[in-house]
């Protein structure tokens, strides 16, 4: 049994930190007949970290890979990608602590909570997806997220009931709602906004934004 239980750890690292179907552990199991009752031992055991219904990792102290959170949301729900205030306080943009990660998916728009957090995933249109979103590599972990620009201006355009009409109000909503690094503002690119503007909700906000950080370039 003891050696059953070293064969069956090390092939579970095989998995790494990347997220797997149940069906997957077929390939380290290759005799089991019921593979759902295997993923409940699995779990039991500490060996692997139920996700949501038929999806799970690898416990890190078996794979020797930190989790990480962004490409388990990737693989939650998708196609998605890491945005909003998760990105921008991953970038140092705001020094606010972020209790969730946020994602946008071309989906339907969906909340899990499980032992590694809360996630929570925001519908947009397919076109608008494929704007402004990069792939980073950290940790041994590759995901999908938003550049600085575009998880500002998904923040902006899917945020329920904001309404910003002037320059002013969005000034005051970078500085002091969200606290946003305006030392930084410069250096965002505007191709990037004017392409959200052109995908997303919200037009006239997006507008607005782009101009304050005109402003903001020339002083």
């Amino acid at each position: 049994m003891k050696n059953f239980a070293i064969f069956a750890h090390m092939n579970l690292e095989n998995f790494g930190n990347t997220p797997f179907r149940m069906q997957d552990l077929s390939s380290v199991f290759t005799d089991c007949a019921n593979l759902a009752m295997k993923a409940k031992r699995l779990e039991r055991d500490g060996n692997i970290i139920r996700l949501k219904k038929g999806l799970y990792v690898v416990n890190p102290n078996i794979s020797h890979i930190e989790l990480s959170p962004f490409l388990v949301a990737n693989h939650i729900h998708g196609p998605s990608y890491v945005s909003m205030q998760t990105a921008l306080r991953h970038y140092g943009l705001i020094p606010e602590a972020v209790y969730a990660v946020q994602s946008i998916t071309t989906g339907i728009a969906r909340d899990y909570t499980n032992s590694l957090g809360y996630f929570t995933f925001t519908h947009a249109p397919t076109d608008h997806f494929n704007v402004g979103v990069t792939i980073k590599n950290e940790s041994k972990s590759s995901f999908l997220i938003a550049t600085p620009e575009k998880a500002l201006c998904d923040l902006i355009a899917y945020t329920p009931r904001l309404n910003l009409r002037y320059q002013s109000e969005i000034y005051a909503y970078l500085e002091e709602d969200i606290r946003f690094d305006m030392d930084s503002i410069r250096d965002l690119n505007l191709d990037i906004i004017e392409a959200c503007i052109e995908t997303s909700k919200k037009k006239t906000m997006l507008r607005q934004l782009i101009k304050t950080i005109k402003n903001e370039q020339i002083v």
